[in-house]
């Protein structure tokens, strides 16, 4: 059965987002040091650029979500938690039958439901909120009181970058767990989903 999943917003949303996420990674490791490519004064431009860039776009989705209700799909759930944990852990290797198929009602498992929120809701806002903080130090008089602090926001911003590395090589290595191999891309590519 073929299902139109996913919304040409949701879709533009998603690829945007996703490079706007790898030019943050990429230059964040330029700062630090740890990549070459553009030199440190261009990589601390390209980053505050992108992560404005970030800011706004996030606050179109956030508002997108909220107006069309369909915030409703990343809030997590632990009906059928157990149930996709087996799944993932043991029955994808014996070729069982994937235990909930999505719909337009309810897009996300309860597994990716709990991932989605807690980069929404934890790793995206500390990201935002320190990098806003190491942005606004050597800028605002406002901020002197944080300066003592500026090395562990650095820490959790990097922390965070971590996190977000850990995200992304799971949900690359999840999207080749579809029906077949490139089924996933295809949904978030075209919007439908074809589902056995």
């Amino acid at each position: 059965m073929r299902i139109y999943l996913f919304k040409v917003y949701e879709r533009i949303w998603h690829w945007v987002q996703s490079a706007l996420v790898l030019v943050l990674l990429w230059t964040g490791w330029v700062i630090h040091g740890a990549w070459g490519g553009v030199g440190f004064s261009k990589a601390v431009a390209l980053h505050e650029a992108v992560g404005v860039g970030l800011l706004v776009l996030s606050a179109f989705t956030m508002f997108w979500h909220i107006t069309t209700g369909e915030g409703k799909q990343f809030i997590p759930r632990r009906r059928g938690l157990a149930d996709m944990i087996r799944f993932y852990t043991g029955g994808i290797f014996r070729d069982a039958p994937h235990p909930e198929s999505p719909s337009p009602e309810a897009k996300f498992n309860p597994l990716q439901r709990f991932a989605y929120f807690g980069l929404l809701v934890f790793i995206f806002p500390v990201q935002m909120a320190t990098g806003f903080l190491l942005w606004g130090l050597p800028r605002f008089d406002a901020f002197a009181g944080l300066r003592p602090h500026l090395g562990s926001m650095a820490l959790i911003h990097t922390a965070g970058a971590y996190g977000m590395m850990i995200f992304i090589l799971v949900h690359l290595y999840m999207i080749t767990t579809g029906r077949t191999l490139g089924a996933n891309v295809k949904a978030m590519w075209t919007g439908w989903s074809d589902e056995s």
